[in-house]
């Protein structure tokens, strides 16, 4: 699969809004805007999880060297994964979703 096609918009399965590829040579794994994300990757990119549930916020977590990052469980069969923060990349992550999660 090539990385453009790997890196391809969506539309949000939790919140029906239309969601853009990054730019920045990463891939968009989650909806900025209710922070929801579906299991699909195996390795960040790949698309190959037969899983495919969608993945609830349930936290925020920070880790040195990579920031603030959004852990999601997956409703289908319970896994955890982490993602990290979108900001400033045309479609940054809300803001006050993000707030939500980190409990202030």
């Amino acid at each position: 699969m090539s990385r453009e096609k790997e890196n391809a918009g969506f539309v949000c399965e939790n919140c029906g809004r239309e969601v853009l590829p990054l730019s920045n040579g990463t891939y968009r794994n989650h909806c900025p805007f209710c922070l929801f994300s579906k299991h699909v990757d195996i390795k960040p990119g790949d698309r190959q999880n037969k899983c495919g549930g969608l993945m609830r916020p349930v936290r925020l977590r920070y880790k040195s060297g990579k920031g603030f990052q959004i852990v999601h469980r997956c409703l289908q069969c319970g896994e955890e994964r982490v993602n990290k923060v979108t900001e400033n990349l045309g479609q940054p992550d809300d803001i006050e979703e993000i707030i939500k999660l980190s409990g202030i």
